[in-house]
């Protein structure tokens, strides 16, 4: 799928934690190489607390601080773009569906056509809850690129789904892992202090892989145009990254 290298980006990242951490310092700077309008909102209710010193992309003095305030203050700062964050969890679909909608510009001199840009939902949230709001968002999007990535201790997978004029033409997290879309957990202001203090047992190199491949779909989107992989998974195992190419790319290697 091909997209246009000059419309206005905005970049909604929800989850400031081990996979959003690592994905951060990568996006300022891939951002900051391009000649086009760029937005970055990161959003996170959570605070820097000892235990993320081991895999997530944090250092003692940020302790007690805001995770996303602590993250869009650092880079966005070192590469001269706007310090942008929201230090609470999404967990409202109109706030969500607010938050995603593309910025508007003109173009043409004497014309003045009014056009959209693109936004880009990423998904680094720890609970389907939060998948859940991001899937009923994404189907009722007009035009949007979804990127949601989970991992376990050892292996993972980014899901990419995109919606364009109403219509869905790769499906999201939700359509092809829907175990996603069952009610078994909670969000994030909804659990108990014993509730939030468990966590899946996840590794620092998962969250970097996890975070490549994400940087890696924002890299093949915004600087070259096009995407072939609709989804891929990763084993930190066997150091092992597998994609699930389009059918026009199946087509092409079968030919």
């Amino acid at each position: 799928m091909n997209f246009a290298l000059y419309k206005p980006v905005k970049i909604i990242m929800l989850g400031a934690g081990g996979t959003g951490g690592h994905i951060a310092p990568h996006l300022y700077r891939l951002l900051h190489t391009l000649d086009r309008i760029t937005e970055v909102i990161i959003c996170d209710g959570d605070i820097v607390e000892e235990k993320n010193l081991v895999r997530q992309n944090f250092i003692p003095i940020d302790l007690g601080k805001n995770k996303a305030q602590v993250l869009a203050e650092r880079y966005a700062s070192a590469f001269g773009l706007e310090v942008s964050y929201i230090p609470e969890f999404i967990e409202n679909e109109e706030r969500l569906a607010n938050l995603i909608k593309p910025e508007t510009y003109s173009t043409g001199s004497y014309l003045q056509q009014i056009e959209e840009g693109y936004s880009i939902l990423i998904g680094c949230v720890d609970n389907n809850r939060s998948r859940q709001l991001c899937h009923q968002v994404f189907k009722s999007a007009h035009n949007l690129i979804y990127l949601d990535s989970g991992n376990g201790e050892h292996t993972g997978q980014v899901v990419c789904g995109i919606r364009r004029g109403g219509k869905t033409f790769y499906k999201p997290i939700g359509d092809i892992y829907p175990d996603v879309l069952l009610e078994t957990d909670k969000f994030p202001t909804q659990l108990s202090c014993a509730e939030a203090a468990v966590s899946a047992p996840q590794s620092i190199v998962a969250n970097i892989m996890a975070g490549t491949a994400v940087v890696s779909y924002l890299y093949n989107i915004l600087v070259l145009g096009n995407i072939e992989t609709r989804s891929v998974t990763f084993s930190t195992k066997t150091v092992n990254l597998k994609p699930v190419v389009t059918q026009r790319n199946k087509r092409k290697k079968a030919a």
